[in-house]
């Protein structure tokens, strides 16, 4: 019971703004609309990419048209999460829908290679904004007891981005232009840039005088760029023990270290220590880092697995995927439905997250012996389990700081989220291309090269494939075991409200940059 003493004495907790369900209904739709721009982006570059390189030229640098955005949308984001806390959540999400917007536009027109891989970084920048900050506004506005709910509809935007981006990505290379894929940003954009706005206006603002570590930031922001760049390159643009790859370790090793010690002496760090000291934050970010590397993993190489081990064609190998990307929606609305009857509410997602582990085990011992049916079911169940962690072990970490620190936190959450799926990628594409060069095959060879003994030599690469994934989830389910959830109530303990006011945009007075 050390996590209930340790809450006990954390600082009292700002209230949450009580708004009108109209005016939040509003803003969900708006934050929605962002977090779709966000995420669709992630799925429907990649069905396009092909294309793109015959037009542009420069086949060579097509990968950093994913990775200029990946690195940048998740190195920004802490420091979003520290400028929502200093000048208001309404001020930066518009900045980010704006940034994001413009980079689409910038994308579109791109006349060649290099100008689009600058945009894509500029899309980013506004992307990693996006993520954070409309997790932090709907901490702002809805009580802890009620936030789930928005949770699962967030969780339905994604399940929507992975089916409808694929579909749209080729569609549009096929039957349009690629640059398509860019221009239905701006009127989504548009659309969210325009109702969160005017609602966001209503929004109290619950930050104390706040000082930017801008040495920090620049830190943690060069530290992950460089720790990112050596997971993606990894393997794929130079061996894992290159020189190359070593010192981009090496480097973000140093920087990190860099960064610790200037959380331990600045003034006022760029993550404060009273969120790193607190155990449902720490405990619940290392519980989604390993659960959000599984899924993420799950969902780039389980395709490979269905193509190359049980033989299916790129089509039907899509469709098959669906019990994975919905499994998660189902899981979190079943996680939802329970909460209201279960004090310790996190014992929800320790029993889901086991069912996602145990669920590994048999495509770990038999990947090549299952049927169709039988790794369908198991996909579901897996991606069932993983559904109530996300919302739920998002609203306890919220409900554990107080709301002049949200946007700090649920930044550092969001980071924590992306840096363990790109770790497990890396991870898990290491083991797979292996694998399949061992073979004789490279990972562009498609089914049509994949014949009856090439797929029986590929099942035990699979098979430790799922055996990391499933280790990665019982790590999940460890810490979730250790966390002690905070009470969820209908609204925000009382206490004095630290600079209370209408959320204009106006930076406070106090408010300075080191």
């Amino acid at each position: 019971m050390e996590d209930a003493a340790h809450m006990s004495s954390e600082p009292a907790r700002s209230e949450t703004v009580m708004m009108p369900h109209a005016d939040v209904r509003r803003i969900i739709m708006g934050l929605m609309l962002g977090m779709l721009l966000a995420a669709l982006d992630m799925t429907i570059v990649g069905p396009t990419l092909p294309t793109i390189g015959h037009e542009l030229g420069r086949f060579d640098l097509l990968p950093w048209v994913v990775t200029s955005y990946l690195l940048v949308s998740t190195a920004v984001t802490p420091l979003y999460g520290k400028l929502a806390d200093i000048h208001g959540r309404r001020v930066m999400l518009l900045l980010a829908l704006g940034l994001f917007i413009i980079g689409s536009i910038a994308c579109a027109i791109s006349p060649n290679m290099l100008t689009l891989i600058f945009a894509r970084g500029l899309q980013g920048l506004g992307g990693g904004g996006i993520m954070s900050l409309t997790q932090t506004i709907i901490g702002d506005i809805v009580a802890p007891r009620e936030r789930v709910k928005y949770q699962v509809y967030l969780a339905t935007v994604w399940v929507v981005s992975n089916i409808a981006g694929p579909v749209l990505g080729g569609y549009f290379a096929q039957r349009l232009h690629w640059s398509m894929i860019f221009w239905i940003n701006l009127p989504i954009g548009l659309a969210a840039w325009l109702i969160t706005s005017k609602r966001l206006k209503a929004i109290p603002r619950h930050e104390r005088p706040h000082k930017l570590d801008l040495i920090g930031a620049f830190l943690m922001m060069s530290a992950s760029t460089m720790l990112l760049m050596a997971l993606n390159w990894g393997g794929t643009h130079a061996p894992w023990l290159s020189p190359l790859i070593l010192g981009l370790f090496a480097g973000s090793l140093l920087l990190f270290g860099l960064l610790v010690a200037r959380l331990l002496t600045a003034e006022e760090p760029l993550i404060p220590l009273t969120v790193l000291k607190n155990k449902v934050v720490s405990r619940g970010m290392l519980a989604m880092f390993f659960a959000m590397g599984s899924y993420v993993s799950m969902t780039i190489y389980v395709p490979i697995y269905l193509q190359d081990v049980l033989g299916l064609d790129i089509g039907t190998s899509g469709l098959a995927m669906v019990p994975l990307m919905m499994g998660t929606t189902v899981g979190a609305m079943i996680g939802t439905k329970c909460m209201p009857y279960f004090k310790r509410y996190l014992r929800i997602p320790v029993v889901f997250m086991l069912l996602s582990a145990l669920s590994c085990v048999p495509l770990a011992l038999m990947p090549g012996n299952l049927t169709f049916v039988q790794v369908e079911i198991l996909l579901f169940l897996a991606a069932v389990g993983i559904g109530p962690v996300f919302p739920l072990v998002n609203v306890a970490i919220q409900s554990a700081v107080p709301l002049h620190e949200l946007g700090t936190t649920t930044a550092l959450v969001t980071f924590m989220r992306s840096l363990g799926a790109s770790l497990e990628v890396a991870v898990i594409g290491t083991i797979v291309v292996a694998g399949i060069a061992g073979v004789g095959l490279s990972i562009e060879s498609g089914v049509s090269a994949v014949s009856a003994a090439t797929s029986h030599a590929l099942a035990p690469t699979f098979g430790m494939v799922f055996a990391v994934t499933g280790a990665s989830f019982g790590l999940s389910f460890l810490w979730l075991m250790s966390v002690v959830e905070p009470p969820l109530l209908d609204h925000r303990q009382s206490s004095a409200q630290p600079n209370t006011r209408p959320n204009d945009g106006a930076e406070p007075a106090s408010a300075a940059a080191e």
